[in-house]
């Protein structure tokens, strides 16, 4: 492609909307245009990479003996009441763009397609001989995201591949999940990027397990806790892990004590020379259900540790049919304004026991009589601890479970810090970086096939639920994590196997003859030998044309300069700067030399 001919145009400022280096080069070097809020062009130079992850991801899938196929992007909002996420998408967490049709149908732009693939297994697969099954698709999805950012990180409509397993059993199932384990790797890996498989919440998506995929990077939006010998590593919200031992505690009996001004566990330690770790702090939460019912939620748990609250959102969805519904809505701490919907009477803020009164919460239809109350673990077994008495100005001290307040129902709660032991291996404490999800891989189990009905008839002719996986990799976020992860100050370094061309001719002056010619030859010799080549034959001085090449991030620029006269050019390599001079003849088989190099690593 000559550049002359090509829509092509860069900007030498960052754009006021960027805010991470790759959305800004991305906008700068002509790749995107940005149309609304969340919503991108992909332009030429783009559309080429996106091109070129895709196939990566197709070759990769198919070689599992999964199936390419194109699902609805338009859904109808039945299959979603049927799976029970209707409310969960379109009000919980309202990332689904719903819509009415003109004879009053309620329809959704799909932000994932677990509900359309149990309808077509519901429909098609009848008997245990046609399985496993896995079906993907690459495709455009929706998601009305509450603060589009990033670029093309977490916009409102993006490119997906995902794919969906049908199966008889777990085992079956493992098989495939381990087969995508390693395909996503390769994935990854082909496409010139370091990455971080991690342990993953399951979120909406549901499920036994699932793993996401992380591409380490500065700007990531999600903190990945692993060990330094490679045997953890989960996403902070679903990491679990040892914390520090409590302190033994200085109190031997229970005692109520005035303690002025102590709403903080800071301050509370100080007036009582105390570790945090001898105290049980207890946080409060409202959550709203699908159903219009409110439930005031107290978690106890030790006062240097923080509640998770994925964890806790997971612990209250389950519980949900405990209030006849389906679906958590919101969580929230109750601000003043909330409390004065549902208080009985002022609640005594940072000073709350286990214990606090249900005679707090006054009488009404949608809100649930008697606090849910929790304990995490790290409460569990401490010995004459520190907690609130109820009133304000007052704590008391040398409690314990089953004498002084009775334990409620233990599960882990706890959001894992960096400094904490491995709970794999003690010896191994957990660090800290910074990751950008590009895949995440679910073990669904049943829980689609049972809601909407999607069976089979097995070897003794007994209907059975299908067993099923799911595997989505974003093909335009993993794109834009290429750049986050590899530029410098001059740029983008694209990967050879993902960037738009592997080569750029440039021409310093089109209007020496001999520079032309030499650009000429190399452009169309290399371009039959499969090196996909630009040729700068723009009206633009040799210095705008050698900017423009290292802001778009071709791996390697051919420069047809005063050295031609010597039989020679100038090749330089985008990701070391590195500049040698090679003779004409030899330009071709040095570059594809090059780039078998980099793609066989």
């Amino acid at each position: 492609m000559r550049l002359s001919q090509m829509l092509f145009v860069t900007l030498r400022e960052d754009p006021a909307e960027a805010e991470i280096p790759s959305h800004k080069l991305l906008l700068r070097a002509g790749y995107i245009r940005r149309i609304s809020s969340g919503v991108y062009a992909y332009l030429p130079l783009m559309w080429r990479v996106l091109q070129k992850v895709s196939q990566i991801v197709r070759e990769e899938m198919n070689a599992t003996g999964a199936q390419e196929c194109l699902l609805p992007q338009l859904q109808p909002s039945d299959l979603w009441q049927e799976s029970g996420r209707w409310e969960t998408y379109t009000k919980a967490e309202g990332i689904m763009f719903a819509l009415i049709d003109r004879q009053d149908r309620e329809m959704g732009l799909g932000p994932t397609h677990e509900e359309v693939i149990t309808a077509v297994a519901r429909d098609s697969i009848r008997s245990y001989r046609q399985l496993p099954l896995h079906l993907y698709q690459i495709q455009t999805k929706f998601r009305d995201e509450i603060r589009p950012r990033f670029g093309l990180m977490r916009g409102r409509e993006f490119i997906m591949k995902d794919g969906y397993s049908f199966h008889t059993d777990e085992e079956s199932l493992k098989q495939t999940y381990a087969d995508m384990d390693t395909a996503y790797r390769n994935i990854i890996r082909r496409c010139g990027l370091a990455f971080q498989a991690v342990e993953a919440d399951s979120g909406a998506i549901g499920g036994s397990g699932s793993q996401e995929f992380m591409v380490l990077a500065d700007a990531g939006e999600d903190e990945v806790l692993y060990t330094e010998d490679g045997s953890y590593a989960a996403n902070v919200e679903k990491a679990t892990s040892l914390p520090p031992d409590a302190e033994p505690s200085p109190f031997e009996s229970y005692e109520k004590r005035e303690t002025p001004d102590t709403a903080t566990i800071a301050s509370l330690c100080d007036y009582l020379d105390c570790s945090p770790t001898q105290i049980v702090k207890n946080v409060l939460y409202q959550a709203v259900y699908d159903n219009g019912t409110n439930v005031l939620v107290l978690v106890s748990i030790r006062g240097d540790r923080d509640v998770n609250e994925v964890k806790l959102q997971n612990e209250l969805t389950r519980r949900a049919k405990d209030y006849d519904a389906t679906a958590l809505l919101a969580l929230t701490v109750p601000d003043e304004n909330a409390q004065q919907k549902w208080a009985a009477k002022p609640l005594p803020l940072g000073y709350i026991a286990p214990n606090l009164a249900d005679n707090f919460i006054t009488k009404q239809k949608d809100v649930a009589p008697k606090f849910l109350r929790l304990a995490d673990t790290t409460v569990e077994n401490l010995k004459n601890f520190v907690t609130g008495a109820n009133e304000t100005g007052f704590h008391v001290v040398g409690a314990n479970w089953g004498e002084s307040f009775k334990l409620p129902s233990v599960i882990d709660l706890d959001k894992s810090m960096v400094g904490d032991r491995s709970a794999k291996n003690p010896e191994q404490v957990l660090q800290t970086a910074r990751g950008i999800e590009v895949g995440h891989i679910f073990q669904l189990g049943t829980k689609y096939s049972i809601a909407m009905g999607a069976t089979f008839t097995d070897e003794n002719g007994k209907a059975q639920p299908l067993v099923m996986g799911c595997y989505g990799i974003g093909v335009s976020r993993l794109a834009q994590a290429a750049v986050e992860q590899s530029y410098d100050k001059d740029g983008i370094i694209w990967p050879v196997a993902i960037a738009p061309y592997h080569a750029v001719v440039t021409v310093p002056n089109i209007n020496t003859k001999e520079q032309m010619a030499v650009a000429e030859k190399l452009y169309a010799e290399l371009n039959a030998a499969g090196v996909e080549t630009l040729l700068d034959d723009r009206k633009e001085r040799a210095g705008v044309k050698f900017k423009d090449a290292d802001l778009i991030g071709i791996p390697y620029r051919i420069v047809t300069g005063r050295s031609i006269s010597e039989g020679k050019v100038e090749v330089v390599k985008r990701s070391t700067h590195e500049s040698q001079e090679i003779s004409i003849e030899d330009v071709v088989p040095t570059i594809k030399q090059w780039i078998d190099e980099a793609l066989s690593d």
